[in-house]
């Protein structure tokens, strides 16, 4: 065997379609893009979620809801949380700081306090946000409440 021998594989390879190369190749004329329109022109690019005239997906399908540009989004810590965060953290106190020293929240969350579960650590905590119930329980523990704006 000798490289200048060497051909492809029988049927692997087809010669290329060389259209709007005269009327005596079969792909004259139009090039097979059909009479005149957008389409037969150089440059076409069809709309994003054009279909066709119908109607399109984004336009048929309703729309839902909406969202409240006032609503005030939370990270919620439950009180059952507290006390194994207190372990692993070693917190002396729970406040905004000691949360983002500690990477549970990042430096514009807001912190809300819920009295889901048992506190048993005494605490001081500065927070943005903290339900009747989790005040209530903090307080019974022995520990302090401070809201912050």
């Amino acid at each position: 065997m000798k490289l200048h021998t060497l051909k492809p594989a029988e049927g692997s390879t087809h010669k290329s379609i060389r259209i709007g190369r005269g009327e005596a190749s079969g792909k004259g004329g139009t090039s097979t893009k059909g009479n005149k329109g957008g389409q037969s022109r150089a440059g076409y690019k069809s709309k994003m979620a054009h279909e066709g005239g119908q109607m399109p997906i984004q336009r048929r399908i309703p729309k839902r809801g909406f969202k409240n540009i006032n609503r005030v989004e939370y990270v919620v810590f439950n009180l059952g949380q507290i006390d194994q965060l207190v372990e692993k953290y070693t917190f002396t106190e729970f406040s905004l700081e000691n949360l983002y020293i500690n990477g549970l929240i990042s430096r514009t969350d807001k912190v809300k306090l819920l009295a889901t579960g048992e506190l048993k650590a005494k605490l001081s905590f500065k927070v943005n946000a903290a339900s009747d119930k989790a005040k209530a329980a903090i307080e019974a523990a022995g520990g302090s409440v401070e809201i912050i704006k």
